[in-house]
């Protein structure tokens, strides 16, 4: 990753990584990712935020050698994950007397996952600062902002954030700041559907915590800095808020076609309603894609066939997905066929105990679907569009 100038005496230094598909051996990664890390260049000290992915390590070593460090007082860690913190143990090898700064439980986790030692560390408080000289650094705790132990740095002079994964989005471009605003946001959200999500009410209590710093720019760890922070800002409020869309997610598996003619039916009736649906084939989605559209839809359908006694592992799945990612859906159902009985609807609703549903009444067809069966369909169809007149938008 090309060295970029940010303001003076603070360069982007970490990596760009192009063609990484996948993310913690689970979340897609269509357009890639970076591994943003920040030099500061005080009038006494040095000092750097955060660091990379170990894979790319060299890279930052070599950004370092490029700008002519030769001493790094601090290396600033606002979060433990190896994405940001994996390059550690290379950075101190590399520049000895570097003290690594965070807080007293990002120290216990660095200590666990990369076996640093305690006397490395200088352990910092909420609003606690560092001088670099001319430069003063400012840390924040924004606890559970993804994990419990993350804080963003605020550079005061220079009016910078320094948020690691908050607000940040898995985007690699040669950008340093914002230019494709629709293209940084659809990632952004995407970020946030698979990562934040679950946190959305502590997330609340954070951006207000932050909001009250004063900045002009927002460097996250993963993809471009945002010189206009509005512009996040406001889609995470809108994100975190309690409002939801006249959107229905209807994500399926069909083993042989009962429940795909019954989700197709349905989305033909909703959308003859007024109702915009995101249908999900199980089989071939990007749970990316599926994460993002949950953020703000108001109904989940999910729909399966009877396997043995239970729903189709697939729709078990991402029964578990949505009730992990805890959106702020309000009403859920179940389609789908059965050969003699089973519990498919028990199992789902089960798998969703952590979400704040309103279930309405589930359509399932013994065999293929008949003329009863699309009766029911059209009832459904209609008790959901009852209930999203009803949403407060």
């Amino acid at each position: 990753m090309a060295i970029q100038n940010l303001k003076p005496d603070v360069y982007s230094v970490g990596s760009r990584d192009w063609d990484r598909r996948l993310f913690d051996s689970l979340i897609p990664l269509p357009d890639g990712t970076s591994y943003n890390a920040y030099l500061i260049k005080g009038s006494e000290k040095t000092a750097l935020i955060d660091s990379v992915d170990p894979v790319k390590s060299s890279e930052l070593l070599d950004n370092l050698k490029k700008i002519g460090v030769k001493k790094l007082d601090y290396l600033i860690s606002n979060h433990a994950e190896q994405d940001h913190s994996g390059a550690i143990p290379d950075v101190l090898a590399s520049f000895p007397e570097t003290m690594v700064v965070t807080n007293e439980k990002c120290k216990s986790f660095l200590m666990d996952h990369l076996l640093i030692p305690a006397e490395k560390f200088i352990t910092v408080k909420d609003g606690e600062t560092i001088s670099l000289g001319n430069k003063t650094l400012e840390f924040v705790l924004t606890p559970w902002v993804h994990w419990p132990e993350t804080m963003v740095t605020h550079l005061r002079e220079d009016k910078i954030l320094f948020t690691c994964d908050f607000f940040g989005s898995h985007l690699a471009t040669s950008d340093l700041y914002v230019k494709e605003e629709p293209l940084v946001l659809e990632n952004a959200k995407r970020y946030y559907a698979e990562i934040m999500m679950p946190f959305r009410t502590i997330i609340k209590k954070n951006i207000k915590k932050v909001e009250a710093l004063e900045f002009d720019m927002i460097a996250p760890s993963h993809g471009p800095v945002f010189d206009k922070p509005k512009v996040i800002l406001d889609a995470y409020k809108d994100w975190i808020s309690d409002r939801v869309e006249n959107v229905v997610i209807l994500a399926y598996v069909s083993m042989h076609e009962s429940t795909e003619k019954m989700a197709g039916y349905l989305t033909d009736l909703l959308i003859d309603r007024g109702i915009k649906v995101k249908p999900f084939n199980l089989i071939e989605t990007d749970l990316g894609e599926l994460a993002m559209s949950l953020v703000d839809a108001a109904t989940i359908v999910l729909g399966t066939p009877t396997v043995l006694v239970g729903p189709h592992p697939a729709a078990v799945y991402a029964a578990t997905l949505v009730n992990a990612l805890r959106p702020k859906t309000r009403f859920a159902t179940v389609i789908g066929s059965f050969g003699w009985a089973g519990q498919a609807v028990e199992t789902i609703q089960k798998n969703m105990s952590n979400l704040k549903l309103e279930y309405l009444e589930p359509v399932l067809s013994k065999g293929h679907p008949k003329k009863s069966d699309y009766d029911a369909l059209e009832k459904l169809a209609d008790e959901i569009a009852k209930k999203h007149k009803t949403l407060d938008n």
